[in-house]
């Protein structure tokens, strides 16, 4: 089993750099932005720290001194070759309808095991003893999702205590609630996508049919247990009374029932034979030479510092893209493809960091010519599978003119979007989008909105997602409203659309701050591109034995 083929050697590029200082006629715009960009980061490091606090003092106090556990943290330490992972919609959970969940309840990411890159899924017991919320379900299922989409490994660190009953109609009946976890299982498997499950806690009720259904789990003793119900329901229904060990402990299933496989005395050898068993995998880890060429791949001419500056306050003054992507790629290189058309949308080739991509980034507004130029650049990079970047600042749009002209403008813009949509639904390629400013209306979906399913999408701290943008509620009115009617709408706008609103429902794969977004692409790049290239390997190699690992 191969997480990739051998990677092709690219052509020589000599793409011009996008000199693009930060000008001193748009000092004031860059300062607001700044300013701006500075409290979305302060709120985002408050609720960082905030969810890293999980459950409390309290919970983590029982967590670690009565039941002798790690933190989820902790555990991920010994398990990861680094703390340098990817973690994947960390705020989510929080201002919910029925509280916040910090983290969701779990943490999800990629990082390397051994070397290979895996998705990991990790439930934080302190953080109402491990319960499933809604969201919770949702992070897990979205974590499961990138495994297939990506092909990575899966390895699941459980210690749950089953689903919040009071919500189980958001839970328990529906496609995408808590069965579609184990339905995943089943289907990552059959897909050839290996599956480790560690048991550090307890798994109750349906959560104890993760570790059964994966390949291969270790279970720690006198803190790992399973079974479909706990002492108390077996008092309650049989009368009898039993320990949770003698009932579902690790020596009963090491060695009686066999639903694990290893056997664990701590929690540190549980995790030391987990990295042991991503090492039987027969995976082909990049070569050396192609690490360090990546690493030598020059820096934008501009630091990515810039970026606080760049990140759109107010859309009236919002700069050329060009100046964000000047501040993204290798030597700020950039070959524009049609420059001169349809000039509110910038599409072109680049590299980051080694890898070459096809970016489409907005100034504003999709015109009808902007979008039969995107539509072409899209599958232009699909023939050429070539990975796509999506940057999203899409401005208001402005209330409609009831007129002819008007009228036939927005026939051929309409038609103009529905093309350049269907190329981005249909483009096999890799998709990464970060809204940088605007995701409004039907531009969010043209640009490889949540909708269309990009492998993965990130929000800037300052980003805004709603159908219509906050103080342009009077186009959605009927004309005459009422004037409260539309401050009321107004102002719901501006609650819902904010990022840390979306992010804490799961809209994206969380917020990362301008600055780190050149990061951030490298390894969704890196992580989407072996993907991408094991598919067209053996679509060229149908007899090739990788053929298998194909969906």
């Amino acid at each position: 089993m191969s997480s990739g083929p051998r990677r092709r050697r690219a052509l020589p590029s000599a793409f011009s750099a996008l000199d693009l200082p930060l000008q001193p006629l748009f000092r004031h715009v860059c300062e607001a932005n700044l300013k701006n960009s500075t409290a979305c980061q302060n709120k985002y490091e408050e609720l960082m720290k905030k969810v890293r606090k999980g459950g409390g003092e309290n919970a983590i106090a029982r967590h670690t001194q009565r039941n002798n556990k790690l933190l989820v943290n902790d555990r991920l330490r010994l398990l990861l070759d680094d703390e340098d992972f990817l973690e994947l919609s960390p705020l989510a959970g929080l201002g919910l309808p029925y509280g916040d969940i910090p983290s969701a309840g779990c943490l999800t990411g990629i990082g390397r095991i051994n070397g290979l890159w895996c998705v990991f899924i990790a439930n934080d017991a302190t953080v109402k003893g491990g319960t499933a919320y809604p969201i919770t379900v949702k992070k897990q299922l979205r974590a499961q999702e990138v495994a297939i989409q990506n092909r990575l490994p899966c390895v699941y660190l459980v210690d749950s205590g089953g689903a919040f009953l009071p919500l189980q109609s958001e839970i328990f009946p529906d496609k995408n609630q808590g069965g579609r976890t184990f339905y995943n299982e089943a289907i990552m498997s059959a897909r050839k996508i290996p599956q480790v499950a560690v048991v550090c806690g307890s798994c109750t009720a349906g959560g104890a049919y993760i570790p059964t259904m994966a390949e291969e789990t270790v279970m720690v003793d006198r803190i790992g247990t399973i079974f479909l119900g706990g002492p108390p329901l077996v008092k309650a229904a049989t009368g009898e009374e039993v320990t949770p060990e003698n009932l579902g402990g690790a020596k009963l299933h090491s060695e009686v029932s066999g639903c694990v496989d290893h056997f664990a005395k701590h929690e540190k050898e549980a995790y030391e034979c987990t990295r042991n068993i991503i090492s039987t995998l027969n995976f082909e880890l990049p070569q050396e030479e192609d690490e360090q060429r990546w690493k030598a791949e020059e820096e934008p001419l501009y630091g990515c510092e810039e970026l606080l500056q760049l990140a759109p306050l107010n859309y009236n003054h919002s700069l050329d893209v060009r100046m964000v992507i000047s501040r993204l790629t290798d030597g700020s290189r950039f070959q524009e493809f049609k420059a001169r058309y349809g000039t509110n949308l910038v599409t072109g080739f680049a590299k980051i960091h080694g890898h070459q991509v096809g970016i489409v980034a907005n100034n504003g507004e999709l015109s009808n010519e902007a979008s039969l130029k995107g539509s072409h650049f899209v599958q232009l990079c699909d023939q050429r599978d070539i990975p796509l970047l999506f940057l999203q600042n899409t401005v208001p749009r402005s209330k409609q003119t009831l007129d002819v002209a008007q009228a036939e403008v927005n026939s051929n813009c309409l038609k103009a979007l529905s093309s350049m949509m269907s190329a981005v639904a249909c483009a096999s390629v890799p998709k990464i989008t970060v809204v940088i400013g605007g995701c409004h209306g039907v531009d969010s979906y043209a640009m490889c909105g949540r909708s269309f399913d990009p492998n993965f999408l990130f929000l800037w701290p300052n980003a805004r997602v709603s159908v219509i943008a906050p103080g342009h509620a009077c186009s959605l009115l009927p004309p005459g409203g009422e004037e409260e009617e539309e401050q009321d709408a107004n102002r719901k706008l501006e609650e819902e659309s904010s990022a840390f609103f979306s992010s804490g429902r799961l809209w994206d794969d969380g917020i990362i701050l301008p600055q780190e977004t050149r990061k951030v692409i490298e390894s969704c790049s890196l992580l989407s591109s072996h993907c991408h290239e094991l598919f067209i390997e053996c679509l060229r190699h149908p007899r090739k034995n990788t053929l298998r690992h194909c969906v």
